[in-house]
């Protein structure tokens, strides 16, 4: 990185490195017949993902570049990954769970009308026990990074009572958002007869970080005008 400024070209050499060697990638892949499906049918949902990380990116990007919200960026790995992560765990559970009882195209309980939040995360099913209990992982998963990166004095943020509660409410919205996302997505590509592990989980984890950035900006931005500032917010 130090030397980007003045050798330019570094950059794009580096780029056209790894385009180079694309084709010996898909003459691997197309070897193997797990991945040679992925190689024909797995381009949509990655790049779709992509983009929608880009997204969040470019939020993470005008948030940073007003100094006094400079803080926010050693939070964004923290929000995104915890989100991400678990919401991932729930999509392959619920693929793995219609795949033991249904064949694609076909939903062992099908069920009418929207998918509202209270299906998502009530009922008795295996399903709902699981939304539940990574739900409840949130909050002691998060104070467990907090305090880390508090301990480590990684942060331009001090943990002060407010800070700590707005940041908890943004990252269980982001996790309660993904999951009830994930219970209608994954079953939608099963209904189209789509593998969800391949075709859900880049959008999920995609929506994850653009979800997790947009938040963690907008809670900066509000403890910024609550007047929890000076060393607390991005100093």
């Amino acid at each position: 990185f130090s030397i980007l400024e003045n050798y330019y070209y570094v950059s794009p050499l580096v780029g056209v490195f790894f385009l180079a060697l694309t084709p010996i990638w898909i003459i691997v892949a197309a070897k193997h017949p797990a991945t040679r499906t992925v190689l024909y049918s797995g381009w949509e949902p990655v790049i779709t993902a992509m983009v929608i990380s880009s997204i969040g990116g470019l939020i993470l990007d005008t948030t940073v570049s007003d100094p006094n919200l400079v803080g926010i960026v050693v939070y964004t790995p923290v929000i995104n990954g915890i989100g991400g992560n678990l919401v991932a765990i729930q999509a392959s559970r619920i693929s793995t769970y219609l795949h033991l009882h249904s064949i694609p195209g076909e939903l062992p309980d099908e069920r009418k009308g929207c998918y509202y939040p209270f299906r998502t995360f009530f009922g008795s099913g295996v399903n709902h026990k699981s939304a539940q209990v990574l739900l409840l992982l949130v909050i002691p998963g998060h104070l467990i990074f907090l305090y880390t990166i508090h301990l480590m004095k990684s942060g331009h943020t001090s943990l002060t009572v407010i800070f700590v509660v707005v940041f908890l409410f943004a990252a269980v919205l982001q996790v309660f958002t993904l999951l009830w996302i994930a219970d209608w997505m994954v079953r939608h590509f099963w209904r189209k007869g789509k593998d969800p592990d391949s075709f859900s989980i880049p959008y999920l984890t995609a929506l994850g970080d653009l979800l997790g950035t947009a938040l963690l900006a907008l809670s900066f931005h509000f403890l910024w005008l609550i007047g929890d500032r000076d060393g607390d917010v991005g100093d």
